[in-house]
């Protein structure tokens, strides 16, 4: 049986869903493309494009179980409140959106970004909250 974990960068991080759905009513998009995997390719397009992203792991997971949700994404870093969001349009605008909250969210000392500072493409698009390994939150 292949090994269902594999290893990626223990430090900030995106963790996009690449196999979500492209909208509440269809799987992909006119192209053909699932909406998960429309939202990795504008996160590294933007990731690329902006030197402020370069300390974020983009990285790619079939399934995040959040599907209907649709192109769901996980902000995550090491000792560190991690956040589900999901319900975005898979385009470089919203992947903006999400590097400029992780940028935030890797700077924060436990992960807790103040509503005051969160981008406003990432309003109303919080699921979860996560808590890191040993921990919870208060």
């Amino acid at each position: 049986m292949p090994n269902l974990l594999v290893p990626a960068e223990d430090g900030a991080a995106v963790v996009a869903c690449s196999t979500c759905r492209a909208s509440t009513d269809a799987k992909d998009d006119a192209e053909g493309m699932r909406g998960g995997a429309r939202l990795v390719a504008a996160l590294q397009t933007v990731q690329a494009s902006d030197p402020r992203y370069a300390g974020i792991a983009v990285q790619a997971m079939p399934c995040l179980f959040a599907c209907q949700d649709f192109c769901t994404i996980h902000v995550r870093g090491p000792a560190k409140i991690g956040y589900v969001l999901g319900r975005f349009t898979p385009d470089e605008e919203a992947a903006r959106a999400i590097l400029d909250y992780a940028v935030l969210h890797a700077e924060s000392a436990e992960g807790q970004v103040p509503f005051r500072q969160w981008p406003a493409g990432i309003k109303g698009h919080f699921i979860t909250r996560t808590p890191p390994a040993g921990y919870v939150a208060q």
